[in-house]
């Protein structure tokens, strides 16, 4: 089964994780005050509802894997050691609105999304490429 875990800082400054999916009637979600403590919250709902889900006598497949989904500020949190201005030069964005969208007081529109999607790529691949 695949669980689509979609990450949100909340207006609270606090970090949600919710998904569509679920284990029998058995829902499952995470908080925190960072990504990290929601994704571990949020990982330990899922064990519960898996096995909330096993003695409640519903057939569910031994295996999951979790694909994140995240909003710009969570996305900075979780990857906190990336410098937003840089980021931004190397993605082609003004640097001011890039340290907007990663505090959350600015939304970023779907064609500067796509060009924030395409760096962190290109990022990827050109760091799979190295050998030290």
């Amino acid at each position: 089964m695949k669980i689509t875990a979609i990450i949100e800082k909340g207006t609270d400054g606090m970090y949600s994780i919710r998904s569509e999916q679920h284990f029998g009637g058995n829902y499952f979600g995470g908080f925190g005050e960072s990504v990290a403590i929601a994704k571990e919250d949020f990982n330990e709902s899922v064990l519960e509802a898996l096995a909330d889900a096993r003695a409640e006598g519903f057939e569910v497949a031994e295996g999951y894997t979790i694909s994140f989904q995240y909003d710009l500020p969570s996305f900075f949190n979780d990857f906190d050691f990336i410098n937003a201005s840089k980021f931004a030069q190397y993605a082609g964005i003004n640097e001011s609105k890039m340290r907007q969208y990663k505090s959350g007081t600015a939304y970023p529109g779907e064609k500067t999304v796509r060009k924030i999607l395409d760096a962190i790529h290109c990022i990827g691949s050109e760091l799979s490429s190295v050998s030290l």
